[in-house]
């Protein structure tokens, strides 16, 4: 789970002084240039929303400057949108700096200001398909192409009679006319080039002003691309709208807006005519949506029912945003999408994410950053780059062990909850029992003899062979006697007895005083820190460590259970046991001793 409150954070800061906005605008446009495509929620507009009080107060020539810093990374449409909506130099930066995929970019230049489309050109990387589509939008390089009518020059008259005394004296003319010659024609805000027209026939005819404005002429006449339409003064253009304008029969969502009222006055084009007018609140099939509508509250999966044309008849979802004039803050209306209901499929189980299953991506998402903190501490404390004093190789080597047990506590955790999901199961083999508690009581004793406490063995039997690997066995004896051993108090010996019965093998230890003392099964509840232990076989306490013990008994195929004082751990027999078993239990049980 990674939790990134860098936008938040950004928020956050008071940006009271000139340096101190800069330096806001800059973090705002490196994070939302990468957030993801699909990400929304009430940050990210808070966010946008900063981005434009910050415009209003930076000039246009730095925040330019910011964004055509190599360093930034604009990769966000939205972004992109919002930028170009500005001032040209802006606007341009903002296209040359943007690194959108092709179909972001098919999506996004549409939308743009047409004022702002013609900075695209200025790219040296567009595909194909984009140039064709900038094209379609009358977007084409700078300069008129030729036509066919002759073009006279654009030359004053006071020229026209220099050249003529000029050739009369024999000398040459100032300029051909299969020489370019530079004309003042309209171009767009900002362009860095003249535009040069390039004359297709000799200088013939009329004046040259009348010529660039047949030339004008002819160009847009030659740019009507919707038939039937006769030429005019003002022709339309297309601005990729026919995915929104072919209407399929059976609409499965669009986009709308409404006012104050709640009645619709925007949708998609395709749409638009067949839901424009309807009142929300009429459509409304629960009680409470006309509540929500006047206190203006966000509508989130709202029930309608719209009438109408065939293709918008019917149950829809509704999701909107309220939306408010961010000058006084007045309620205009709202703004969202509906949708279809999802079809309803046959009542299935439903599919849920298990706890445990749950809990180890959770450890996995933790293991990370404590390795990476273990890792960097090695490598401080080994000085692998440079000599390091030595009070920070201590800090260093106290980090490492810190990450070291908590490690291995994300360990334990994961092991748990593998074995009670039984996603996990322990390793085969076979291993004398007998044989791994006489050495774990051994490797107790080096701590317990001291303070007069420990284990007594009582009629240590012989070999007690289990279908277990020997690690496994040696993790169950160990977690099971250490944490015993570590709560018990000082001169306080716990009898400990091994047999065989039935095809089971049994380890009977009687339980400390502190953990006797409490009633039935509670003792695998005790928490952390809760007793104290002078051994510890877990970082998460006694409680923790028995129901570890008693998770790995029951993947094994036997238990770990109370009897009275005691506990017992039951694990299976191994089949090459044979008749060992018996006679080891008849060997060593007391002829007269119950045997429950």
């Amino acid at each position: 789970m990674h939790f990134d409150d860098r936008l938040g954070t950004v928020l956050r800061l008071r940006a009271s002084s000139g340096a101190v906005m800069r330096i806001q605008f800059r973090q705002l446009l490196d994070l939302l240039g990468t957030i993801p495509v699909d990400a929304h929620g009430e940050q990210i507009d808070a966010a946008f929303n900063r981005l434009g009080e910050l415009s209003g107060k930076i000039p246009a020539q730095e925040r330019a400057a910011m964004i055509a810093d190599a360093g930034l990374r604009l990769r966000s449409p939205r972004l992109v949108a919002a930028l170009t909506g500005g001032e040209p130099a802006i606007a341009a930066a903002a296209l040359r700096a943007a690194d959108l995929s092709s179909d972001q970019w098919l999506d996004l230049i549409p939308a743009l200001p047409p004022a702002s489309r013609a900075y695209l050109r200025e790219r040296r990387n567009l595909p194909p398909e984009l140039g064709a589509l900038l094209s379609r939008l009358g977007v084409n390089d700078r300069g008129l192409p030729p036509v066919q009518a002759e073009v006279q020059t654009a030359v004053e008259p006071e020229s026209n009679a220099v050249e003529v005394e000029r050739e009369a004296e024999g000398a040459a003319p100032a300029a051909t006319a299969d020489e370019p010659v530079a004309l003042p024609v309209p171009e767009p805000e900002n362009a860095a080039e003249p535009v040069t027209i390039l004359p297709a026939q000799p200088v013939s005819g009329e004046s040259g002003i009348g010529a660039i404005v047949k030339r004008i002429e002819a160009y847009r006449r030659g740019r009507q691309v919707i038939d039937q339409v006769p030429a005019n003064d003002s022709p339309r253009l297309p601005l990729g709208e026919e995915h929104v304008l072919d209407v399929p029969a059976d609409v499965r969502a669009f986009d709308f807006a409404t006012d104050a009222e709640g009645r619709i006055t925007w949708a998609d084009p395709g749409v638009a005519p067949m839901v424009l007018g309807q009142r929300l609140e009429s459509a409304a099939r629960e009680a409470g949506f006309a509540t929500l509508l006047r206190r203006h509250q966000p509508l989130k999966a709202q029930a309608l029912t719209l009438e109408g044309a065939e293709a918008i008849t019917g149950p829809w979802q509704l999701d909107a945003a309220p939306w408010f004039d961010p000058a006084t803050g007045r309620f205009l209306g709202y703004r969202g999408r509906m949708r279809r209901p999802a079809k309803q499929e046959p009542l299935v189980p439903p599919v849920t994410e298990s706890q445990a299953d749950r809990i180890r991506q959770m450890l996995h998402e933790l293991k990370n950053p404590v390795n990476a903190i273990q890792g960097y501490a090695e490598l401080i404390q080994q000085q692998l780059y440079g000599p390091t004093p030595h009070e920070y190789r201590a800090l260093a080597a106290g980090i490492a062990g810190d990450a070291a047990r908590m490690l291995s506590a994300f360990d334990e955790l994961e092991r748990l909850a593998r074995l009670d999901s039984g996603a996990m199961e322990l390793d085969s083999g076979e291993t004398d029992l007998a044989e791994v508690v006489r050495i774990t009581v051994g490797q107790l004793g080096a701590h317990t003899a001291q303070r007069g406490s420990g284990f007594a063995l009582k009629d240590e039997p012989a070999a007690l062979p289990v279908p277990l690997a020997r690690l496994e066995v040696e993790r169950i004896a160990w977690r099971l006697l250490a944490t015993l051993a570590g709560i018990s108090a000082p001169g306080e010996m716990l009898k400990l007895r091994l047999r065989a019965k039935d095809g089971l093998i049994r380890l009977d230890v009687a339980l400390p005083a502190s953990l006797a003392a409490r009633e039935g099964d509670s003792l695998f509840d005790a928490a952390a820190g809760s007793m104290p232990q002078i051994i510890a076989a877990g970082v998460f306490g006694v409680g923790f460590a028995l129901r570890l013990a008693r998770a790995e008994a029951r993947a094994a195929g036997g238990d770990l259970l109370r009897r009275g004082g005691k506990l017992r751990l039951i694990l299976p027999g191994s089949p090459s046991m044979g008749l060992t078993a018996g006679d080891a239990d008849h060997t060593h049980a007391d002829a007269g001793a119950p045997q429950g």
